[in-house]
């Protein structure tokens, strides 16, 4: 009977070692890189790591190579293999020079900016209706 039970565990990644993957974080980030081991707690390590950046607004992104990474499993939201013969038929395209790159990096702090902005004014409202009032990072949703 066990063994009609499907993996739902971190016992489940073992078909997607050594392939590439994209990894969305909690804080945002999209990380694409080789899963090359991980832990029963989810922890990964990712090897020949780019940080993908989106573009708010336009279909155009610039990428960050950030090398050999680990990432805690708590701050997983999404764990995918890419596939390489669908990755180059995506619609969003990276940037075709410097000038774009910059816009780019302006348009992430000018997401920043924003948030920095409303965030109070929504943990305000969120305290209000009852939810935790600790104004410091953590697990504050």
């Amino acid at each position: 009977m066990d063994a009609l039970i499907p993996f739902t565990t971190s016992g489940s990644l073992v078909d997607i070692v050594d392939k590439r993957v994209l990894i969305v974080l909690r804080d945002g980030r999209n990380l694409f890189g080789v899963l090359r081991s991980y832990d029963q707690y989810a922890n990964l390590v990712l090897e020949s790591t780019i940080e993908r950046i989106f573009h708010t607004h336009k279909p155009i992104y610039t990428d960050a190579y950030v090398g050999l990474f680990l990432i805690r499993g708590e701050n997983v939201v999404l764990l995918g293999e890419v596939d390489l013969d669908m990755e180059d038929e995506v619609p969003v395209r990276p940037a075709a020079n410097a000038e774009e790159a910059k816009e780019i990096m302006a348009s992430i702090e000018e997401k920043k900016a924003y948030k920095k902005r409303t965030d109070p004014v929504k943990t305000d409202a969120l305290t209000k209706m009852g939810f935790s009032a600790i104004k410091e990072e953590g697990d504050n949703y």
